[in-house]
């Protein structure tokens, strides 16, 4: 392990960094030090690749534990340990064990999600020498509050870095503290000196006339406002298609609305390697107010038979979960007919991921509709609003658009979120 650290150490001193990031190494000395701002800009590449080796190396024969935290175990493995693995190989960073512990560069790491406060719990009383957090700004509030409490030690120190939201969020107010203990580094897209010219423009026009440019371009801390899928609502007609191409499957939504509204049944194809989502069906159910669930089930068995006879495949069916009288209901009628899907429960992920997701299929061109046999949902999409009211992000839901049509959509896709998002950076790439 001793002869591996030095080799580690020469690596170091090869690696080559932009100025941006070489500001960053001099000047994050506090015990806080937050990068936020643009996504693709080079922030967590600096981390590791340098940053974090550098601290775990500087803590050795020091007490106190070494957490990575990310909004999920998925994404600390996705976004910081396998690009960290990429550069310095298997024996120094190992793999998040069923105890959420890795071995990295010779010192045991808490790897924790911080989707609840309980994940912080597990390690409640002890001390923190040091900190990674990736993604800081999705973080629940109640999980940085606690951590604050952790950082004790003397020479206790936290990385964070995080894309900007609304400019009255948590994190923002945190950082805009004169504190000597905090060091808060702006990123635009355009700091990144190592991205083509190419892909710098490819991406600008896909976030152009939302508040992701101003968050993932220029880094910026905006409110949302306004029609929320503008790329779409500007020329709805662009996405429409007569053909549609060769599928690799097919997943249905179902959500059952709520109050004044009207249960939403969606079909949605993908193509092989992910690379387009194609709507292939659409529509609302009679009855309003769910009131008569012998005919939603009728309706729902007629819209399934309708996708499975004219695509010919099997399907699964993700249900709205926060219904589970009515989810019955369709499950034991779907099994009577005989008709061909299988009714799994929704994940129900955070809204505003779900709306980035078809954001980004919108702006890279992967999303399409079949002509004719979705207007519900092209009128959706072109509809859906920022709640103007709100100092959060959160979508319009007063009944002026049809909230249920999207919902029911992002029951399809959401579960592939991550595949999905890594075929939309290795399209760009």
């Amino acid at each position: 392990m001793v002869k591996t650290l030095m080799l580690a150490k020469v690596m170091m001193m090869k690696l080559q960094f932009s100025t941006k990031q070489m500001e960053y190494i001099a000047n994050a000395t506090k015990r806080w030090n937050f990068k936020i701002g643009a996504t693709q800009c080079g922030k967590t590449y600096v981390d590791v690749a340098y940053v974090i080796p550098s601290r775990i190396r500087a803590l050795i024969g020091k007490s106190g534990l070494i957490v990575i935290m990310g909004v999920s175990k998925g994404t600390i493995e996705r976004n910081v340990l396998q690009p960290m693995r990429d550069i310095w190989g298997d024996e120094l960073v190992g793999t998040i064990n069923s105890q959420n512990m890795a071995e990295l560069f010779g010192r045991t790491v808490y790897c924790l999600g911080a989707e609840n406060v309980g994940q912080v719990r597990k390690i409640r009383g002890s001390k923190i020498a040091y900190l990674y957090g990736d993604e800081v700004v999705d973080w629940n509030r109640e999980v940085f509050e606690l951590l604050k409490s952790r950082l004790s030690l003397p020479y206790s120190c936290a990385d964070l870095t995080g894309n900007p939201a609304e400019p009255t969020h948590y994190i923002k107010k945190f950082t805009d503290q004169v504190s000597f203990s905090i060091y808060s580094q702006h990123w635009e897209l355009f700091d990144n000196v190592f991205l083509s010219k190419t892909y710098i423009e490819e991406i600008c026009k896909e976030y152009l006339g939302t508040v992701y440019y101003d968050r993932y371009i220029l880094g910026k801390w905006k409110r949302a406002e306004g029609i929320i899928y503008i790329n779409f609502a500007a020329n709805p007609n662009a996405f429409i298609i007569d053909e549609c191409p060769r599928l690799l499957k097919i997943v249905c939504g179902i959500d059952f609305g709520g109050n004044k509204s009207k249960a939403a049944f969606h079909a949605t194809g993908f193509t092989y390697g992910m690379k387009e989502v194609i709507v292939l069906k659409a529509s609302l159910a009679s009855d309003q107010l769910n009131q008569d669930p012998e005919m939603l089930n009728n309706e729902f068995i007629e819209f399934a038979n309708y996708v499975y006879m004219k695509y010919k495949m099997f399907f699964i069916s993700n249900y709205d979960n926060a219904e589970p009288v009515l989810a019955r209901g369709i499950q034991n009628a779907v099994i009577k007919s005989g008709c061909k899907t299988e009714l799994e429960p929704a994940w129900k992920i955070a809204i505003n991921q779900r709306i980035r997701l078809t954001n980004s299929l919108i702006s890279a061109k992967r999303l399409f509709i079949m002509r004719g046999e979705a207007d519900v949902f092209v009128s959706a999409l072109s509809e859906a609003a920022w709640n103007p009211k709100s100092l959060v992000d959160e979508r319009l839901d007063n009944g002026s658009s049809n909230i249920d049509s999207l919902d029911a959509f992002e029951y399809t896709i959401e579960k592939d979120h991550d595949e999905l998002m890594t075929a939309s950076l290795s399209e760009r790439n």
